[in-house]
């Protein structure tokens, strides 16, 4: 009997991905629609090609969290989030209610610390596989575990890029788990996590291959013999910094989530119909019949 699967969706990065990615489209009644279009195609896509038994969608919260708490700088150079897309946000919860899919937020974390720590929980059963949606790269470090995959949607395409720990390694020359130790060097311009100043991915993928992680290079205080180790040296404090904030946390304190009450199926078509109808979304409307 073949496993069945558990959808995690990092909604929030998929919308902020949809809505820079597409044209502003508008429903009848005025309504920007265009992230929200993005966010429908993406969910109908995945759930007719993987048939998740069971989905999640995970959300950032306004509230500032763990990591701007410690770094007040971590994603200060993000624009102020337009009214548009603030509206589109809180639409897509409508939206996920009426594909019947639970959504979940927790204060000080974000989407995908809530998604690592579903993940933790229960990679481990026999009989599961996970998949991952969402719109950036953080969630690849969960991809470790052969029962993980991680689905990305191509800009201007309409498919995924799926990541295993194989594809993880010949995109960026390191592990899944090493992730947080590329970012603590390179840095991640997106989320203004800062790196070691001078280091870029060439000789951060060398140090890791070298040393393992950026705590085994820096417990063996290597002499400053070259250029790159003299900046690890003096970039310590900004290297341990960077790796915390790019590190997905999977210990997020969630109240007890069961399975069952994630199951998937939808309640009424007809009544999702009516509602990608109503956004002007008649392409995808026509297109529900096709998800069990």
């Amino acid at each position: 009997m073949p496993d069945k699967i558990l959808l995690l969706i990092d909604a929030n990065s998929l919308i902020y991905r949809s809505f820079f990615a597409l044209p502003p489209f508008t429903a009848l009644d005025g309504r920007p629609t265009g992230a929200l279009y993005g966010l429908a195609n993406s969910l109908l896509k995945i759930l007719k090609e993987i048939h998740p038994e069971y989905v999640l969608a995970a959300y950032d919260r306004p509230e500032p969290t763990f990591r701007e708490q410690e770094f007040e700088d971590y994603k200060i150079t993000r624009p102020a989030t337009p009214s548009d897309l603030v509206a589109q946000l809180k639409e897509s919860k409508a939206m996920m209610e009426q594909f019947n899919i639970m959504t979940y937020e927790m204060p000080g974390f974000e989407a995908d610390d809530i998604i690592a720590t579903l993940t933790e929980k229960y990679k481990s059963r026999d009989d599961l596989r996970i998949a991952i949606l969402s719109g950036d790269h953080d969630t690849l470090q969960l991809v470790e575990d052969p029962k993980v995959s991680a689905w990305i949607p191509q800009k201007g395409a309409n498919n995924f890029t799926v990541y295993d720990e194989k594809a993880v390694i010949e995109k960026y020359g390191v592990r899944p788990d090493q992730i947080p130790d590329y970012k603590a060097l390179v840095g991640d311009k997106s989320d203004n996590i800062p790196g070691v100043s001078g280091i870029g991915p060439k000789t951060a993928v060398g140090i890791i291959s070298e040393f393992g992680s950026i705590e085994d290079f820096y417990g063996l205080s290597p002499a400053p013999i070259n250029s790159s180790y003299k900046k690890l040296i003096a970039g310590k404090q900004m290297a341990v910094l960077s790796k915390r904030l790019a590190t997905v946390r999977r210990d997020v304190p969630l109240p007890e989530v069961d399975l069952s009450g994630l199951k998937f199926g939808i309640v009424s078509k007809k009544e999702l119909t009516d509602y990608c109808t109503s956004l002007g979304f008649h392409s995808l409307a026509s297109r529900l019949e096709m998800i069990e």
